[in-house]
């Protein structure tokens, strides 16, 4: 498969996508027409021509808008999906628009943020649907027994890392995630951290059978977690920072001599499960003030 292909199925996993989302009747042009300028896909009927696209930026939309195969659409409303980055710095600009085609920035410009918010507001059927979707055009399900071993492995990794344990581990605390989510202003990753806080149970069961043992996992990888948070947040804040921390994790696991080979989404899988993780048990960033606790 080429590089246009993986293009092409972009494109066509967005023509699904935004059909079930919106109840748009997008077509792919390029399916039809090599190669079209400035248009993806289209819906005739709602008169909406769509540039999926990798590059976000201004000069991107507006040599889009300025083609002329604009002008035979002079109807239709132009949108635009960036597919890599986030696009909120381009809602709030001014476009060149000489074919004045259908444009308003603020809500014709989508990328993963606006999507999933959108996506959050939608009753739990159609919630279900996404999901569906999604899973059938992108991967599967998580294997669960895979997971927890993966799990052990990592966390085996990481507890024998050196670090320098510069207090102890608090009680482990339940509390309202969202609070903590905006008061540190993470945008990006309060997505990350609402999927994978349904694996806090699993993580807590694993670090729990080791502990059991007395070999007290939980806190040497908790420790290593928060150690390289402060490190990082010298150079990084809000979402910049708790991307960071993941980053750094997942290169101490691969550099580890004790690291077996597994799958890139596995590993990654499994290293954001354990940050998010740090997270909610108050080990990384700031908890708002007069917080209140409910002790697990």
């Amino acid at each position: 498969m080429n590089i246009l292909d993986f293009h092409i199925h972009s494109e066509n996993f967005y023509m699904y996508f935004f059909n079930q989302l919106y109840n748009w009747n997008l077509n792919n042009l390029n399916s039809k027409l090599q190669n079209v300028e400035a248009i993806d896909l289209i819906d005739n009927s709602n008169k909406i021509i769509v540039q999926v696209s990798a590059t976000n930026t201004k000069e991107k939309i507006e040599a889009a808008i300025e083609k002329e195969i604009i002008k035979r659409h002079p109807d239709y409303n132009f949108k635009f999906i960036s597919i890599s980055k986030d696009a909120s710095n381009l809602r709030n600009k001014t476009y060149k628009n000489p074919h004045n085609v259908i444009f308003n920035p603020l809500n014709d410009i989508f990328d993963t943020t606006s999507i999933l918010k959108f996506i959050s507001t939608l009753e739990i059927n159609k919630q279900k649907n996404i999901y569906r979707l999604i899973y059938e055009e992108l991967g599967n399900e998580v294997n669960v027994i895979k997971l927890d071993s993966n799990l052990a492995a990592i966390i085996n990794i990481l507890s024998k890392e050196d670090w320098i344990n510069q207090d102890q581990c608090s009680t482990t605390d339940s509390f309202e995630i969202e609070r903590k989510i905006t008061y540190n202003n993470l945008n990006s990753a309060k997505y990350i951290i609402e999927d994978y806080t349904i694996h806090y149970n699993r993580l807590d069961k694993k670090y729990a059978e080791f502990d059991t043992q007395g070999l007290n996992k939980s806190s040497s990888v908790l420790a290593k977690i928060k150690q390289e948070y402060l490190k990082a947040k010298n150079t990084f804040k809000d979402d910049e920072l708790f991307f960071a921390v993941i980053d750094k994790i997942k290169e101490i696991i691969e550099k580890s001599a004790n690291f077996v080979q597994i799958p890139i989404d596995e590993l990654e899988l499994c290293v954001n499960i354990l940050v998010v993780d740090a997270f909610i048990r108050c080990k990384i960033f700031e908890n708002p003030k007069d917080y209140n606790y409910v002790t697990t």
